[in-house]
């Protein structure tokens, strides 16, 4: 490799691909998104807002002066709050096991650990509703519809997001000062205190940013589980759109949710650069030790955990779809997907969802790759003018919105925009076309967040040496930056995919009579009082949950390592 001469100056990444191409990299996702995201999410804020043609702020104070709207808001805030908190503690001993420890079966243990984050909302909600409710294992512990339930639940997924965020830091972490602490004559838990967890607490507050965002924008989970005794912000946006048509009452709510989201994003996105600034990595993970005595708390916590969070639900589904409503084991639930009796909300068969679904989220996960691509390659660069990673960082920020603002007024803001939008002679609102758009919105920021990190390892002395051997930009980008993506580009296809095929809240405003999905089959059935219908909901959720599961275990069979924060 060439080397650069004394006083040289360094090429600028931005010169070595070409500013016009990477203005093109940028201009292509900020297009859809500005169409598909912003402009609907504005546009039904706005309709709240205008009468006659007049902005009319009247509905803020009338709508914050409501005490349910606080008690809304504060049973937003209690449910993220405690949901992080176990999050945080259950996540902190598993990151120990999976990525400290070495041992037989680690890399599938990492895999299963995966397929939580990925479930489908419905699925997850359906399997604690057959834990805590009526004829459940836990039902008279008076679980069912309680708060607790929700946190349980919210932990369910997020458990893994500390995990994986908090592991793949840990792993490279620097362990000398622990060490220096333990010849000094420090216990192993007063070491570890002092030096390995102070180092771990800028990953560990991120992490915990992160889950806040994600279960304070929680919908499937608290509409199934709360209903509206514990609604939060997602779920009463739901019920003032569509049970009161109250767009105002909305709009202001959705306010108050950017303001939660954004703080939970800004947060996390500064505790996450002040934690690669300041501690020292290692490039890689370095060999583990085996598990030894001081290991037994952490190994026990996560064995129970695994248990009891994650095993018990699932296990307690399975076991119920295959129970009549006398007790009596049966295939009734199972065959009522196949030939629907009358009076049960299926749209055809188990079958036709299934396919429907399958075929909407594919086309959604490669919209999300295409788009994920460029904005990674965009945002692992590193220029040298501050006013360009500036503007990197909050363009970072922008593309994770879509996680945290409301599916809900994310969906009926496209029912409002899309009635032939730019132009066009057709009604997107017609079809199924809007449902994979909204789906990729979802699904974006997982593989961005998927992909960046490999982008940013990659040694920058690759590019410049290519650009100083008369590569041009794309040949760069197409021989150094696509094929280090490799094998995490399966991964991030994997994620995409598994999170289009479990969208619940877009997807349920979105879809058209006689194109129903299996994520919204499932809440329909679950929710429904004809006879069978329960039964026949967690029969189907039971199949969601399996092709979510088993397209993550495959996709995570793609990783080489343990870099990505999902």
């Amino acid at each position: 490799m060439p080397e650069r001469e004394e006083g040289e100056p360094r090429p600028s990444p931005w010169r070595i691909a070409g500013p016009a191409a990477w203005v093109l990299a940028a201009a292509i996702p900020l297009a859809f998104l500005a169409l598909f995201f912003l402009w609907p999410v504005l546009s039904l804020i706005a309709t709240g807002f205008l009468e006659n043609g007049r902005i009319d702020l009247s509905g803020i104070p009338e709508v914050f002066g409501a005490p349910r709207t606080w008690r809304v808001i504060g049973q937003t805030l209690a449910q993220a709050g405690l949901a992080t908190a176990v999050s945080v503690a259950l996540g902190l001993p598993a990151a120990h096991v999976l990525y400290r420890l070495d041992f037989p079966g680690r890399g599938v243990l990492r895999g299963l650990m995966t397929v939580p984050f990925v479930l489908p909302t419905v699925v997850v909600a359906a399997a604690f509703v057959a834990l805590t409710g009526e004829g459940g294992p836990l039902a008279g512990l008076g679980l069912d519809r309680s708060l607790w339930a929700i946190v349980l639940a919210l932990a369910f997924f997020n458990v893994t997001v500390v995990a994986r965020t908090v592991g793949t830091f840990w792993a490279r972490l620097d362990t000398s000062s622990e060490l220096a602490a333990r010849v000094l004559g420090a216990g192993k838990v007063r070491a570890w205190c002092t030096t390995t967890l102070p180092a771990l607490a800028p990953a560990l507050a991120s992490a915990a940013a992160l889950v806040f965002l994600f279960c304070s924008t929680s919908f499937g989970v608290v509409l199934v589980l709360g209903g509206r005794e514990f609604s939060n912000v997602e779920t009463e946006i739901y019920r003032l759109t569509v049970q009161f048509l109250d767009l105002r009452g909305a709009a202001v709510l959705s306010l108050a949710q950017f303001a939660i989201v954004g703080a939970a994003l800004v947060v996390s996105a500064r505790l996450r650069s002040r934690g690669e600034r300041a501690v020292s990595l290692r490039a890689e993970a370095g060999r583990m030790p085996r598990p030894g005595r001081g290991d037994v708390p952490a190994l026990v916590v996560f064995g129970l955990m695994a248990a009891l969070l994650h095993a018990a639900p699932i296990v307690t589904l399975l076991l119920r779809s295959f129970r009549g409503p006398h007790g009596d084991w049966t295939l009734a639930n199972y065959a009522a997907l196949v030939s629907p009796p009358k009076g049960l909300p299926l749209d055809g068969t188990v079958f036709d969802a299934t396919w429907l679904s399958l075929r909407i989220a594919l086309l959604a996960a490669l919209i999300a790759m295409v788009l994920g691509v460029l904005l990674a390659l965009v945002l692992s660069r590193k220029p040298e003018s501050r006013a360009l990673r500036r503007a990197l960082s909050v363009f970072d920020g922008a593309v994770m919105l879509p996680l945290g603002v409301s599916a809900v007024t994310l969906g009926f803001g496209l029912l409002i925009t899309m009635n032939r939008p730019l132009g066009i002679g057709f009604d997107l609102r017609t079809s199924v076309a809007l449902i994979p758009i909204a789906q990729a919105l979802v699904a974006l920021p997982l593989v961005v967040r998927t992909l960046l990190p490999v982008l940013r390892g990659i040694d920058q002395q690759l590019r410049f040496a290519a650009a100083t051997l008369g590569a041009g930009p794309a040949v760069v980008i197409r021989t150094i930056d696509l094929p280090m993506l490799g094998r995490s580009a399966g991964l991030a296809l994997g994620f995409a995919f598994a999170a289009s095929l479990g969208e619940f809240g877009a997807t349920s405003f979105l879809v058209r009579p006689g194109a129903q999905t299996l994520p919204v089959a499932v809440g329909q059935l679950i929710g429904h009082p004809a006879p069978g219908s329960y039964g026949a909901g967690l029969a189907a959720a039971v199949i969601l949950g399996g092709l979510a599961a088993g397209i993550m275990l495959h996709a995570e069979r793609l990783r080489t390592d343990g870099r990505g924060e999902f």
